[in-house]
């Protein structure tokens, strides 16, 4: 499809496959950006855990599919077997543990693949991960324009029959390598693919007036991070409910 992108008043007409769209404006700087996917997945994985492997490798390549955004948590409740995951965050184990109690189960477990916000499947299970991609979408189409060489608007139009949502700001590195000396993997050389660096949130959507948000991409970056994705997930009391919409930008 033809992508019509405006810069400091400037046109400029790009030829993008599918919903990456390629923004550049010189050497200031060089995006790619990932509109109206079909599906949010989150992996709960851990370095120590001998099945995570193959789910890692999956998500991986559902990240090189056009209507997914796939991010990667990683979590520390399998350090005591001997390897301590060198990509862990507490919060990425909290936001697991709101999941289940959300499900009602209080059960967690890695590898875990969370769709939508919704729909959890064992995240190594081929069959599992086939059924929930043929099933998911999204509500709201979030909408994006350039204000200039780093900012950012990002629109979402009012939509009654839905709940209140947070607008989240997913930080993520690109890929990894990791050579792990100890635990249930010791030998292997583990890859890994973006991998959440932080989740803060940034703003709110209201289904009776919509949202709109500007983020300045270089400090939503920060030196270290390769990409961010903006989700819109639904409150369910002090839980995250369904995500309603997202967008992926990545260096």
């Amino acid at each position: 499809m033809f992508v019509h992108i405006s810069i400091n008043g400037r046109l400029i007409l790009r030829w993008c496959f599918a919903v990456m769209i390629c923004l550049t404006a010189g050497a200031a700087f060089s995006w790619e950006m990932q509109e109206q996917p079909e599906a949010v997945v989150e992996l709960f994985t851990s370095q120590g855990c001998l099945p995570c492997p193959a789910a890692d490798r999956i998500l991986t390549r559902l990240g090189d599919e056009n209507k997914v955004i796939t991010l990667s948590y990683h979590v520390d409740f399998w350090d005591y077997a001997g390897w301590a995951d060198t990509f862990a965050l507490p919060a990425n184990g909290e936001l697991q543990k709101a999941y289940a109690k959300r499900a009602g189960t209080g059960r967690i477990y890695t590898p875990q693949m969370i769709f939508n916000g919704e729909r959890a499947v064992v995240g190594s299970s081929a069959e599992e991960l086939r059924t929930a991609l043929e099933s998911a979408s999204l509500e709201l189409s979030l909408n994006v324009e350039i204000e200039s060489q780093d900012i950012v608007n990002i629109t979402a139009g009012p939509r009654s029959g839905l709940g209140n949502a947070i607008v989240w700001l997913v930080t993520f590195r690109d890929s990894a390598e990791v050579d792990v000396a100890s635990g249930e993997n010791m030998g292997q050389r583990l890859s890994y693919s973006h991998i959440v660096t932080s989740r803060r949130p940034v703003g709110m959507w209201d289904p009776t007036t919509g949202m709109e948000i500007s983020i300045p991409v270089p400090e939503a970056l920060g030196p270290a991070n390769d990409g961010f994705a903006l989700i819109m997930q639904e409150k369910d009391g002090a839980l995250p409910g369904r995500i309603l919409g997202a967008v992926m930008i990545a260096r």
